[in-house]
């Protein structure tokens, strides 16, 4: 017996898609996967970040973003201070390791959200200017398929993509 999905199932299925995966493009996973430790800083052609940076930055980024949309008292960072590192490079591997960890664990979380949204995936947060979980959804699969594309543009330059 087949079940028959409604539309805000189907609409969930696929915001949990364009978050997990590329699509039309590479996904945030695959981009940021198998990068040598040693290429973490690096700035080809005097592009303004490093893969580091934009990973940090990433994962500074949806840390808010699931934050405000499950915590009326969360207080964004400052901008820009808050949402970038001035470090080129983590610390260890370590760091490098749980940096990736946590996107993808917030990410999870945030899906967890929507699906437990139902038809309230629409309505507007209270303590917001017009929110919604819906905005808030596309707003980080926006933001990360974005910096995706410029970690991509980065290993290129590097040669290290595509071999």
């Amino acid at each position: 017996m087949q079940t028959i999905k409604s539309e805000i199932d189907i609409l969930i299925e696929n915001l949990e898609d364009l978050l997990n995966k590329g699509n039309a493009h590479v996904s945030l996973d695959k981009a940021l996967d198998n990068i040598s430790f040693e290429l973490l800083d690096k700035r080809p052609g005097g592009l303004p970040y490093s893969i580091w940076q934009l990973a940090w930055h990433i994962r500074a980024a949806q840390q808010d973003i699931l934050e405000f949309s499950r915590n009326p008292k969360h207080i964004s960072p400052k901008w820009p201070e808050g949402y970038w590192p001035s470090e080129l490079k983590p610390n260890s591997k370590k760091e490098w390791k749980s940096c990736i960890q946590q996107i993808k664990s917030d990410r999870k979380e945030f899906i967890g959200l929507l699906k437990h949204a139902g038809n309230e995936i629409y309505k507007p947060f209270e303590h917001g200017s017009g929110q919604s979980l819906l905005k808030e959804a596309l707003v980080l699969a926006d933001h990360n398929a974005y910096h995706a594309g410029e970690i991509l543009i980065i290993r290129r330059l590097l040669n290290d993509w595509g071999k």
